[in-house]
């Protein structure tokens, strides 16, 4: 029985959330399943992945095939690095001590890379904030601008308007 490592599709139309499955190659995409091993959510950024790290290593051990977008998911968690240093441990090309400290100097790596994505796009959406603010700013400062003289326009017509009555009144009165 082929067995395969892929995306279950959840959730509702146009807000996809998928569990990482273990299943028949044979089965339909969101029908029967073995194991499920994790979920990957693309919604958020960055897309927010939960693994079972123990049990995807298992099924990798066992024979299990993931699909692409699976494998690139598992290889994004180290799942995949973590499987190919225990076949070099496998082949006697390393120690068992040599592989872990490969794997977790590679995840430390890649924990602060992950980490500094994310504080990028908190400080572009705050920068972006700031933009926005500073062109409504602008906005109102010209709107304001506008009324003010608007207004400036309208008092002075309503102080020559008296004026002419009274002009007009004066050559009434003379004729």
């Amino acid at each position: 029985m082929p067995v395969k490592l892929r995306l279950s599709r959840q959730g509702r139309k146009k807000a996809p959330f998928y569990h990482i499955v273990v299943a028949d190659s044979r089965a339909p995409r969101d029908g029967r399943f073995i194991d499920r091993i994790g979920s990957y959510n693309p919604v958020t950024d960055p897309a927010t992945i939960e693994i079972n790290f123990d049990r995807a290593m298992d099924w990798l051990q066992k024979g299990a095939q993931p699909t692409d977008t699976v494998r690139a998911i598992l290889s994004y968690k180290g799942v995949m690095m973590k499987k190919h240093l225990m076949e070099g441990v496998k082949k006697g090309a390393l120690t068992e001590e040599q592989a872990e400290a490969k794997f977790q100097a590679w995840l430390t790596e890649k924990e602060s890379k992950i980490q500094a994505k994310k504080e990028q796009i908190i400080k572009g959406k705050s920068e972006d904030l700031t933009q926005r603010k500073k062109a409504e700013a602008k906005v109102r400062e010209a709107r304001t601008a506008q009324i003010a003289k608007k207004l400036a326009e309208a008092s002075a017509k309503d102080a020559e308007a008296p004026a002419e009555s009274e002009a007009q009144e004066s050559e009434a009165a003379e004729q």
